[in-house]
């Protein structure tokens, strides 16, 4: 029987064979769990190795069960039910192998449990976009309605004794979608949210997630201003809504998408996904959501949100910017009788464009 350290050299040695044999670097595999590359270093490292977590080993285990993961140099974790049978069991085997390494290097040598339906579902929730694998503050930032907006709202005057603050921000349907998600995703995070005009110097330095655009939330005008990203937002300008508009910048030429209305009814927005590192701390990263009217915004957070739609687009971010940082997509949401359909990210007409392009 091997001892704890035995064991948890041979799981750093198993987790680098692994990405070894299929050919992707750090950087590449790190992009596909959601975490970090020298997350992947020290999980790998033949000193001291450390223990990743039960939730990464059943990624690990997903990722590597089929050859179907690496396409064309593209890394793209499948979704649990776009494997086969014979990959199933193959994940199944390699999930309760390396598990009972970890299991040993924890000084347990008890048998791995298998998944079940409820644990499966945790791993595919702990994964993507919107898990924040170092376990560190997330600032969600709202803007606040207009003070024109907030009159003769009940419940918005600070001095009645029924005041709720909730109900001075703009976006609460997508708020509430938003939070709960991610608080569900990063269990072990302190989720916070702020309005755009209370944010301290401690939140900006903290993971940052962005709801609304230009018109009311200060804090990504500021950002797209200063940002790396080829998009910008014409806010709605008084009461005129068909300005409302995002503009593309390419080879001198400035391409618009604007949303679509029929009379004074949304049919499609048009809508903003944006990651990049945090500006005000390189360690951390800025997630916008953003969209024209409100409901594109909510459209934007169900893509990663929904959970018939959040494991193919988290797996297209994947694939489509493996190595990259910083991207950006802007996407059509179509909205039916006023209802908003959540965006499919593998439908190319779904994707209005997408920064990095290819080869860039």
């Amino acid at each position: 029987m091997s001892s704890p350290e035995e064991s948890k050299a041979l799981l750093a040695h198993r987790l680098k064979s692994l990405r070894i044999d299929g050919a992707l670097t750090q950087s590449q595999l790190a992009k596909a769990l959601g975490v970090s590359p020298p997350l992947i270093s020290s999980w790998e490292t033949a000193g001291k190795p450390d223990l990743p977590p039960a939730i990464r080993i059943n990624a690990y285990a997903r990722l590597f069960c089929t050859d179907r993961s690496v396409s064309n140099g593209r890394v793209r974790m499948l979704d649990e039910d776009e494997l086969d049978a014979d990959e199933r069991a193959r994940r199944r085997e390699l999930e309760e192998e390396l598990l009972a390494l970890r299991d040993a290097a924890n000084g347990n040598h008890g048998t791995a449990q298998a998944a079940g339906p409820v644990s499966e579902e945790l791993r595919r929730l702990h994964s993507g976009p919107l898990y924040f694998a170092d376990g560190r503050p997330v600032t969600i930032v709202c803007a606040r309605l207009p003070r024109d907006m907030r009159k003769g709202m009940p419940y918005t005057d600070p001095s009645e004794p029924d005041y709720t603050e909730a109900y001075t921000l703009a976006d609460l349907d997508t708020l509430l979608e938003l939070q709960g998600h991610i608080r569900a995703a990063n269990p072990l995070s302190q989720v916070v949210i702020r309005a755009d005009d209370s944010l301290t110097g401690d939140d900006l330095t903290t993971h940052l997630v962005l709801l609304g655009g230009v018109d009311w939330n200060f804090l990504t005008r500021s950002l797209l201003d200063r940002l790396d990203v080829p998009v910008t937002q014409v806010g709605r300008l008084g009461d005129d809504e068909t300005a409302a508009a995002f503009q593309v910048r390419h080879d001198g030429d400035t391409v618009t998408f604007a949303p679509r209305l029929i009379g004074s009814e949304l049919v499609e927005d048009v809508a903003h996904f944006y990651r990049a590192p945090n500006p005000y701390n390189r360690l951390r990263t800025v997630t916008i959501f953003n969209g024209m009217f409100g409901r594109g915004t909510y459209g934007a957070v169900r893509s990663l949100t929904d959970e018939r739609f959040r494991d193919r687009n988290g797996g297209y971010l994947a694939s489509r910017f493996a190595d990259r940082d910083t991207f950006s997509i802007l996407t059509s949401v179509q909205i039916v009788r006023g209802e908003v359909l959540t965006p499919d990210w593998t439908v190319p007409e779904t994707r209005l464009h997408e920064w990095p392009g290819s080869g860039e």
